[in-house]
């Protein structure tokens, strides 16, 4: 164990961790964060996505000791139940979230992309939602909200 600190959604957290614990962990078991999800451990699925500097990586093979002096987004530092970020209000009107589980991977991708690529077209958001797995095949609704915002990023 070591004195870890880490940029968690805007604020600083100092605690006791395995450097070479997945970041999945620490933001699931010791900051009590339930956005990110354990899929499958292998960063196969993407239910453990997190933005890393603004990037999405897979929290569940990312070690602690690369998050540090880096900044972690979660889904929940987006925004608030009363005041939602401009993606989750989109996921939420398309009925886009449906179980919750792999949720973390298509907004966090989605947004990545879509803020790096306003223009981008459905066809492109697909494709950079390419290896993410929705068990409960809400992929259709996902790229809705994905285009809704897109056009919000544009306006």
């Amino acid at each position: 164990m070591a004195a870890v600190t880490l940029n968690v959604n805007g604020r600083s957290y100092s605690l006791d961790a395995d450097p070479d614990s997945p970041l999945l962990y620490v933001l699931m078991d010791d900051l009590q964060l339930n956005g990110p999800k354990f899929g499958c451990g292998l960063s196969q699925c993407g239910a453990c996505t997190v933005l890393l500097d603004g990037e999405p990586i897979r929290s569940c093979q990312t070690a602690v000791s690369d998050a540090v002096d880096h900044k972690v987004v979660t889904i929940e530092g987006l925004g608030t139940v009363d005041n939602p970020h401009p993606i989750q209000k989109a996921f939420m009107d398309q009925q886009a979230i449906h179980c919750g589980q792999c949720v973390s991977g298509p907004m966090l991708y989605g947004k990545a992309f879509i803020d790096q690529n306003p223009n981008a077209t459905p066809d492109q958001i697909v494709g950079a939602l390419s290896g993410l797995l929705c068990r409960c095949y809400a992929h259709t609704r996902m790229v809705k909200a994905l285009v809704v915002y897109a056009q919000g990023v544009k306006a």
